[in-house]
């Protein structure tokens, strides 16, 4: 990877060890485990470490417990104050609250509900404003300077850094993980790949760090490339947690120093990822945390094929609502379910064979839309819509064929 300034922090691997110390008593040491079926998909030995399983769901907790056990009694008793995609504000929430720390939280007003209600469970006073984690974080610092709260950054602090890569020394003193080639961890603001990277980095240096970022907003790889830090414009994306449009120069600088290569995935594999780990593995996790995972599915890294790979599964704080859109999405990816324009002659009889046709291929029809009064269709003819169930890509383009050759035209 290029080199950059050395803006890096100035903590070490002794420095998140003794960070561990301090946190480890009110944290989940979050399980690894090992997934055969994802192992032959991806070909590699696939490990995941699950942060999904922490209280408030996500790694998070490790660096703003870290920051917040860091304060003076003054700073205690002033308050804090966060902004936050969300699970960067439950965390802060929940440790703040059980240290008796008055905390306000400013959030984008899009963020999932699901993290604006449990960030108010926890006991913090949330603050909707602006569009962005920007806005946000703009806002807050308003609010930061007129109350005289200290302000817990989600990746531009260093305790917070040391925090997240206490995750590091969770993943090496586990049996499964000891003889790892590398580890793949998520990037937005790159927090936590700063910490991971830089106590593997100075400890096992032999183990691979690989960032995944998701592509419509890959601010640490646009400033990298660029020699200096990148402002992106706003885009809509599935990883909401990793929406991070300005890095700063600190990680930056790590993670030009310390990580070996950075990648991307789309939302169509994001969303597909995070379909399969709930089939496969029977785990929920954000759009945010399966980029890892869509990173080996799709093959982003070719060299770690028969390599022992480890992914972190950052966090598991997905809005409800979105699980079934983000579902079809990602059998749609997997070719798992079509939907098929076609057009039919308006005969009796004409409807009931295009469907057996559908049904002679082994595709299970799940919804029929017949376009008989808003079609584009010719005059004598039809628009009908079919949305079905297939086995994958293979058999969607036999189905085609099939349909083309008995006189069903399809898009």
């Amino acid at each position: 990877m290029n080199t950059h300034p050395e803006k890096n922090w100035s903590f070490g691997h002794e420095d998140i060890a003794a960070a561990y110390r301090r946190i480890k008593p009110y944290l989940v040491n979050t399980p690894i485990i090992e997934s055969k079926t994802f192992s032959e998909l991806c070909q590699c030995e696939v490990l995941f470490k699950l942060e999904n399983l922490q209280m408030t769901g996500s790694y998070k907790e490790r660096g703003a417990l870290n920051k917040l056990l860091s304060l003076s009694d003054k700073e205690r008793h002033q308050g804090v104050i966060a902004a936050s995609a969300g699970n960067h504000a439950q965390a802060v929430a929940y440790h703040a609250a059980r240290l008796g720390i008055s905390t306000k939280v400013v959030m984008p007003k899009y963020s999932p509900l699901v993290k604006i209600k449990a960030t108010e469970h926890w006991g913090a006073d949330v603050i909707l404003e602006g569009e962005t984690f920007d806005d946000a974080f703009r806002h807050s610092q308003v609010l930061a300077a007129e109350e005289q709260r200290t302000y817990l950054h989600p990746f531009a602090d260093a305790k917070v850094v040391e925090g997240q890569g206490t995750l590091a020394l969770e993943i090496m003193a586990h049996p499964l993980a000891e003889d790892i080639d590398a580890v793949i961890v998520p990037i937005g603001g790159g927090g936590l790949v700063s910490g991971v990277a830089t106590y593997f980095k100075q400890r096992y240096p032999k183990v691979e760090i690989i960032g995944v970022e998701e592509a419509s907003v890959n601010g640490m790889s646009t400033s990298l490339q660029a020699g200096e830090v990148i402002e992106l414009v706003p885009q809509p994306m599935i990883a909401d947690g990793i929406a991070v449009r300005r890095v700063y120069e600190t990680n930056l600088g790590t993670v030009a120093k310390y990580v070996d290569e950075i990648v991307s995935v789309n939302s169509d594999e994001i969303a597909n990822a995070i379909m399969l780990m709930l089939e496969i593995e029977k785990n929920v996790i954000e759009g945010a945390a399966a980029v890892t995972l869509a990173a080996l599915l799709n093959h982003r890294v070719p060299r770690l094929h028969g390599k022992k790979v480890l992914a972190v599964i950052s966090g598991g704080n997905i809005d409800v609502n979105l699980i079934a859109k983000i579902i079809n999405r990602g059998l749609t990816f997997d070719g798992r379910i079509i939907k098929l324009d076609t057009v039919i002659n308006d005969i009796p009889g004409t409807l009931e064979s295009l469907l057996a046709s559908f049904r002679k291929s082994g595709a299970n029809i799940l919804d029929v839309h017949h376009h008989r009064f808003s079609s584009d269709a010719p005059i004598g003819q039809i628009g009908v819509t079919i949305t079905a169930e297939t086995r994958n890509q293979t058999h969607i383009d036999q189905l085609k064929k099939n349909l083309s050759e008995q006189g069903y035209p399809t898009k």
